[in-house]
C-alpha cells in the first residue's frame, strides 16, 4: 500500500554558518536544535562514514547546524570551507527549485527577510483574487537561497473545500 511520507528535513548549503544561523532564528523563529559543530572526515564513526558516502572523498571537513520549525520539520545547515558566495538560481535546472514557509503576515515576514539582507524577488501577489483571501511571494535568504512565503496551508491553497 502507497501512502504519504510525512517531510522531514532540508539540507541548505552556506557560506556562514553563524550569520545563517542568525538569519534563520531571529527572522524565520526557527529553534536551534544542536551545533553549531564541525564535523571532520573519518572512518571510525557512523557520521563520518556516512558523510564519506555522501560527499565522496574530496573533503576534510565541515560545519553543520540542526534547526526546526513550528510544525517540527528539520532544517540543517551546512558550510564547507570551499563554499563561497551566493546560491546559483536556476529554476530551470533539474533538483530542488525552492521550499516554501507559511505566515499569515506575510507583508511583516517579508519586509523582516528583506531589512536582514534577504531580497524580495516579486510583488506580494494574491494567488486568487476575488475567489480566496490567499497571498504568495518568492523571496530569498542573504545567501541567495530562494523559498516562498504562503499566507495559507498548502492543502487550503490547492484544495477546492476552502472558501468556495
Amino acid at each position: 500500500m502507497n501512502y504519504p511520507r510525512a517531510f522531514s528535513h532540508i539540507g541548505i548549503t552556506v557560506p556562514d554558518l553563524d550569520k545563517a544561523i542568525s538569519f534563520y532564528t531571529k527572522v524565520m523563529g526557527w529553534y536551534l536544535l544542536m551545533g553549531p559543530e564541525t564535523v571532520e572526515k573519518e572512518t571510525e564513526t557512523a557520521i563520518g562514514k556516512m558523510c564519506i558516502d555522501v560527499f565522496g572523498e574530496d573533503w576534510e571537513s565541515f560545519r553543520i547546524a540542526h534547526l526546526s520549525t513550528s510544525d517540527k520539520i528539520g532544517i540543517e545547515l551546512f558550510e564547507f570551507p570551499q563554499t563561497e558566495g551566493k546560491a546559483d538560481f536556476n529554476p530551470f535546472r533539474t533538483g530542488l527549485f525552492h521550499f516554501c514557509v507559511q505566515d499569515p503576515n506575510i507583508e511583516s515576514l517579508t519586509q523582516r527577510i528583506v531589512e536582514a539582507g534577504g531580497k524580495q524577488r516579486m510583488p506580494i501577489r494574491e494567488y486568487y483574487p476575488n475567489d480566496k483571501p490567499f497571498k504568495m511571494v518568492y523571496v530569498e535568504d542573504p545567501f541567495g537561497v530562494v523559498f516562498e512565503i504562503y499566507t495559507h496551508s498548502y492543502e487550503l491553497t490547492y484544495s477546492s473545500g476552502a472558501y468556495v
